[in-house]
């Protein structure tokens, strides 16, 4: 156990870094760590004001992290079933369910922890978030077509009936320039906090807890939401500087994500009533190239100013965007072509998405290039007529002039059951 000096050291390095959302240690009765179902102290307790103290509830009809305010960070893994058998699959996702409850609260994984157990056996948790308040922490999981049938379209698990229709494989789409080994997978989850510390801890545990039963197929880390999800978020801005998700679904605007995000009873079957469907792609951005585009060519392309993000037709952010606006020389304000045009709902049949895209950086490639861009996350009642039908716009025959300093790489499509009750765990109505 640490003691109070080398608490306040840690605590003292941790502001120095600038990481947020750090409370002392919490200590239990008997002067040692309370394991477990410990929770990390409150603000008042610590004597720091501490937004991320306060954990977001787990329980619910929903799944959190999904119209939940985007945190700041992202860690994103698919897993890939190792084992056959339907107990297994279960019994993985009974486990998994435990666990998320504890660590969405801020609270060890298990009965005794990353330090109460015996010192000749492997903690229950990995300690890593050890004094760590939630930080907003939702774990959010999805299933993945291969879940439910292999390549040759037998049933999985015996999970007879239980493919939702809508839960296809994607088309194909012009420009596309997919790597399977970082597509798809059996199971998908998310993890999203405002300390990378809290995510990544998540995603370890859950990771550990799979072993003999799944292994992660890939994953990837995110950061800078470029969504807000909620009308209280300030909108943010991508890696080409622009503000992204201006026009996205909001959680207080209930008929759009009634209608847009959640899956009716009448939509499929019965156990993803209340759920949702998730595209994920990972799109590359050739940084270099973009940063050697004019201001003026960049507002062209998306429709937007880089400034205020107000549209080129005019006005501030908000403004509605008047697509037959012309600019001085009689041309059309905002290009034919722009991303702006080709993604709005007036020219996809009204479809609308709720965005929780992030921001990634890889390193650089052997050229000093940024391996960087956008992981694009996306939420849906129905993909065909939503993701799928802005998607085959924006690749389709007018071509979106940003498609020449983008790449998808990375693609997946995922159904995400509804949320749990108390005693209840992910997926349970697979096996009703």
């Amino acid at each position: 156990m640490k003691d109070k000096r080398s608490t306040e050291t840690e605590l003292s390095r941790r502001r120095l870094l600038g990481a947020a959302g750090i409370g002392a240690l919490a200590v239990g009765a008997g002067g040692g760590y309370a394991v477990g179902q410990q929770q990390a102290q409150t603000p008042a307790a610590a004597g720091v004001a501490d937004p991320d103290a306060a954990p977001i509830p787990f329980e619910g009809a929903h799944q959190a992290g999904i119209v939940t305010p985007a945190q700041d960070r992202l860690y994103f893994v698919t897993f890939d079933m190792t084992s056959d058998e339907r107990d297994d699959l279960e019994s993985l996702l009974r486990d998994w369910t435990a666990a998320a409850r504890q660590m969405t609260q801020g609270n060890d994984v298990g009965e005794l922890g990353a330090v109460g157990g015996s010192p000749y056996s492997p903690p229950e948790d990995t300690g890593e978030a050890l004094g760590l308040p939630p930080s907003g922490l939702t774990i959010t999981i999805g299933f993945g077509r291969s879940l439910f049938v292999d390549q040759k379209g037998r049933t999985r698990f015996g999970l007879d009936g239980k493919l939702p229709e809508r839960l296809t494989e994607l088309p194909s789409f012009s420009g596309d320039r997919l790597e399977p080994e970082i597509s798809d997978g059996d199971i998908a989850v998310q993890a999203c906090a405002n300390d990378p510390q809290v995510a990544v801890h998540a995603i370890r545990n859950l990771a550990r807890i799979a072993f003999g039963r799944a292994s992660v197929r890939y994953s990837q880390m995110g950061f800078g939401r470029t969504s807000s999800t909620s009308t209280a978020q300030v909108t943010a801005r991508n890696l080409f500087g622009f503000k992204d998700g201006t026009a996205n679904i909001k959680v207080e605007e209930k008929a759009d994500v009634d209608d847009f995000v959640w899956v009716h009873e009448k939509d499929g079957p019965d156990w993803l009533a209340g759920g949702s469907y998730l595209v994920s792609r990972k799109i590359n951005m050739r940084i270099e190239t973009w940063d050697r585009e004019p201001l003026e060519g960049q507002e062209s392309i998306v429709g937007r100013t880089k400034g205020s993000g107000g549209p080129l037709s005019g006005g501030d952010e908000f403004e509605t965007i008047d697509f037959t606006a012309k600019d001085d020389t009689g041309q059309p304000a905002i290009d034919m072509k722009s991303h702006v045009r080709l993604a709005h709902p007036d020219f996809n049949k009204g479809a609308k998405l709720l965005r929780r895209g992030y921001n990634f950086v890889d390193g650089s490639n052997g050229l000093g290039q940024l391996n960087a861009g956008l992981f694009f996350l996306a939420y849906q009642r129905d993909p065909g007529k939503q993701f799928v039908q802005i998607q085959r716009s924006l690749a389709g025959l007018q071509n979106d002039l940003l498609n020449e300093y983008i790449v998808h790489v990375s693609s997946g499509l995922f159904a995400c059951p509804p949320g749990v009750g108390a005693k209840g765990f992910w997926g349970e109505g697979l096996f009703a």
